[in-house]
């Protein structure tokens, strides 16, 4: 029997039988920066949402991995949040604002896309499915457990913060996602999962992406918030019981390899 990690994370024998999809071509010339930074917590939605658009734009940049606790490296900055980009310099902030502000230097002769259905469902991926996801990976104690495991393992924090956080993170997450749930009316969190994932699909109407034959902001936007979570046990849930794995799958593949610049 197939596990629902290898579903999750291999091209099943029928994607590979798809049509192989290319990224964007690189940045356009009038777009080459220098030094793009992205300060950033490993397993935040929306930092994630800005690194799936630059690795598709294959634009290289570096990553500043945040201490949650001290915020020490964003102390420059007035703006005390993630995701901060720095643009050869230039501080953008906000990951809708962020990729918008993106798009257009490097599609300078083209407006953003004001396709009323893009518009839409990338405002869906902030109002709703971002709200989704933390009653279902704090949903019980042992899931609570594994995502700050991940949390702690790839985010920036010292031995012993990392074990604070790890437990204390995790019972403190647990009784805020109860109220989290609450908040956004969600009764059962896998099921709001479920049919979240399968509203998306129905948006695509039988296209390999919501662009078409290439992804458009929205496509990015919902594969960048789901990846944290693509290690986790919501996530293998959500694949196994819906049908978003096969769009989860072709669009990994074509945003391709990260464009990260390992230090």
């Amino acid at each position: 029997m197939v596990s629902p990690e290898r579903k999750f994370f291999c091209v099943t024998a029928s994607s590979l039988a798809q049509e192989v999809h290319a990224k964007e071509p690189p940045q356009s010339t009038k777009f080459l920066p220098k030094d793009v930074v992205l300060y950033q917590y490993e397993a935040c939605p929306f930092c994630n949402k800005v690194k799936a658009f630059l690795d598709y734009y294959d634009i290289p940049y570096k990553v500043v991995e945040v201490n949650p606790i001290s915020k020490k490296e964003i102390k420059w900055s007035d703006y005390k949040k993630v995701p901060i980009l720095k643009v050869d310099g230039e501080q953008m902030v906000d990951s809708s604002d962020i990729i918008d502000k993106l798009f257009q230097r490097i599609h300078p002769e083209n407006p953003i896309p004001d396709d009323d259905e893009d518009k839409k469902w990338r405002g869906w991926v902030d109002n709703h499915l971002v709200h989704v996801l933390s009653p279902n990976i704090y949903r019980t104690t042992s899931e609570a457990l594994e995502s700050f495991d991940y949390i702690t393992t790839h985010g920036n924090f010292s031995f012993t913060e990392r074990i604070i956080a790890k437990y204390a993170g995790a019972a403190a997450m647990y009784f805020v996602s109860k109220k989290l749930k609450k908040r956004h009316n969600i009764t059962d969190e896998r099921a709001a999962l479920y049919e979240a994932a399968e509203t998306w699909v129905d948006a695509l109407e039988g296209r390999e992406f919501l662009g078409g034959g290439k992804p458009a902001l929205a496509d990015l936007a919902v594969f960048g918030v789901l990846r944290p979570i693509r290690y986790l046990r919501s996530g293998r849930d959500m694949v196994e019981h819906t049908r978003i794995g096969e769009w989860y799958t072709r669009t990994e593949s074509t945003v391709g390899e990260s464009s990260r610049i390992k230090a």
